[in-house]
């Protein structure tokens, strides 16, 4: 089922993991899912991997996990490392094994590399890559947005234009990158209406595990954290579970008042951890997503 046949009709919950860097790691992955599966998310995304490096395994466990459980699974594919002939391959396979969904991204430059550059005969652009789905298959299509603008865009103007191109070129509905204060969401959401972007953009949110982790991934995508919750992290730098728990707490608060807001869904970031997810959607008790019930 396309996922924007889901968003019609509910307010959906979904969960994004990622491949492991060795083949022995991936029953490791299969657990994680099994373990939010009580929670009864919408769809769950399986990502690509810094650089393209794990793509083999995304392609791998998003097809076993179609074809093996009932879940609803959205492919990331990007356009790291590929020709466009390869990536053409890889969406017909991920079509011949029954996945409906695609997630279409650039992706970063490789590890040691500053700027993307794609390989003679690929995709320069996201853009590209969802307008090539869009002519070829019957894929429902998602894209990325980013709240505080992405990191390699001059201001927010010309980041919401790219974002803009993305809806017109096919992109269904869009997710946001991780973002720890609801008001450079609902900011977002202005600014792209008055741009004319009218397709579902659901919130993606990381659960803190500890506070050198999410300063290093904040840093890398371009998200602040709130002076408050900073503070916070800062007393317990050396303390994962305390960190874990503050973080369990914002994003429990982030939840509350972006669902009171009509959002039309949550992405969680889950990093392959289940511990987080599950015990904000306990605090929530949101109807149909309760491992409880």
């Amino acid at each position: 089922m396309k996922i924007k046949d889901i968003l019609d009709n509910n307010r959906t919950i979904s969960c994004e993991f990622f491949p492991p860097r060795a083949e022995e790691g991936i029953p490791d992955v299969f657990s994680a899912v099994e373990r939010l599966k009580a929670y009864r998310p919408d769809f769950v995304s399986v990502t690509y991997g810094a650089g393209g490096s794990t793509r083999a395994f995304t392609e791998r466990i998003t097809s076993e996990m179609k074809q093996q459980s009932d879940l609803e699974v959205m492919a990331h594919l990007t356009c790291v490392g590929q020709t466009k002939e390869e990536i053409h391959s890889v969406l017909e396979r991920l079509d011949q094994t029954g996945v409906e969904n695609i997630i279409a991204l650039r992706g970063d430059p490789p590890r040691g590399e500053s700027d993307f550059v794609p390989v003679k005969g690929g995709f320069q652009h996201a853009t590209e890559l969802i307008e090539h789905i869009h002519n070829n298959f019957q894929m429902g299509v998602a894209a990325a947005c980013y709240p505080e603008g992405h990191t390699e865009s001059p201001n927010l103007n010309s980041d919401l234009d790219y974002v803009k191109q993305k809806v017109d070129k096919g992109a269904d509905f869009l997710i946001t990158q991780l973002f720890f204060d609801n008001s450079d969401f609902f900011g977002f959401l202005d600014r792209a209406k008055k741009a004319g972007i009218d397709v579902p953009i659901i919130p993606g949110l990381l659960p803190i595990l500890s506070t050198p982790q999410i300063r290093r991934f904040a840093s890398m995508c371009g998200a602040s954290i709130p002076p408050d919750l900073d503070r916070q992290l800062d007393k317990c730098a050396d303390d994962d579970r305390s960190a874990r728990a503050i973080g369990i707490e914002h994003a429990t608060k982030q939840v509350e008042e972006l669902w009171a807001n009509g959002v039309p869904g949550i992405h969680f970031y889950v990093l392959n951890r289940s511990y987080s997810v599950s015990k904000i959607l306990d605090n929530l008790n949101l109807p149909g997503h309760n491992g409880r019930d």
